[in-house]
């Protein structure tokens, strides 16, 4: 079958009332503001990306599972810049400067090799490192506790995404580790808030609330990371069920939704 558009026939084209060119106009205009305001829509929000060839490979899911860890991240991020500000003494055990010290930190987190200091310690265990205070005379963590905390947190957060950066249709949030790292980060705030070393002092310092202000970075940052997991882990709980319900769905509009439309109103 041909695409090109077909010509009435010349004998009836003498028929044919001529659209008026106000309602032309009305239209085009309709148009182009329509354009412009998604046009518009698309160039205000600052969050969006260009797409890339590998999304083809991701579901809907996937997507926002990606998103989500890239937004924990950047709340791990804020949350470390807080801690180091006031806790200089920890960026300088491994560094000459608390930039040097965030990037040494994400370089082992997405580029290895792991920090040494760690002794290969990820997850979990490289958090219970950073509030390590010694026990039955063992020396307590000598190393940079913020690095240790940022490491421990970013390796918990790609295992709970599948172990991987950037999910596609093969991977999956695993629902029983995001509700886990959940957990933990809401166990690594309270340790934040509370844990002494031997000297009764806090170990890190992060929440401010003095006559010079307010400083709850590190409250709301961690706040917002596990509410992400929690929303994450229930929808990885619905997915097969939602499965069945999505088929269902689209058998009936696929198969059954067509028959009505025969029927005569």
């Amino acid at each position: 079958m041909s695409d090109s558009l077909v010509s009435p026939p010349s004998a009836s084209r003498r028929h044919v009332p001529a659209i008026p060119t106000i309602l032309i106009g009305t239209v085009a205009t309709a148009a182009a503001l329509l354009g412009l305001a998604g046009c518009s829509s698309v160039r205000d929000t600052e969050r969006a990306e260009p797409y890339v060839n590998h999304e083809w490979l991701q579901s809907g899911a996937n997507r926002i599972a990606n998103l989500s860890l890239r937004d924990n991240l950047q709340s791990v991020r804020r949350v470390q810049s807080t801690l180091y500000k006031r806790n200089p003494r920890e960026w300088r055990k491994s560094a000459a400067s608390m930039d040097e010290a965030t990037q040494r930190a994400w370089d082992a987190v997405l580029k290895g090799p792991p920090l040494p200091e760690l002794k290969g310690a990820t997850g979990i265990d490289a958090i219970r490192l950073a509030f390590d205070t010694g026990q039955q005379g063992s020396q307590p963590y000598q190393g940079d506790r913020v690095a240790a905390l940022v490491y421990g947190w970013a390796t918990m957060l790609k295992q709970a995404n599948g172990d991987t950066w950037d999910q596609t249709m093969v991977d999956g949030v695993n629902a029983e580790n995001s509700f886990r790292a959940a957990r933990n980060f809401e166990i690594s705030l309270w340790l934040i808030s509370s844990k002494t070393g031997a000297d009764g002092q806090p170990l890190l310092l992060a929440t401010e609330i003095s006559d010079r202000g307010r400083n709850l970075v590190a409250d709301r940052e961690l706040s917002k990371v596990v509410a992400r997991l929690d929303l994450l882990a229930a929808q990885a709980d619905e997915k097969y069920r939602r499965a069945a319900l999505d088929f269902g769905q689209n058998w009936v509009m696929g198969v059954v939704m067509p028959f009505f439309t025969l029927v005569p109103k």
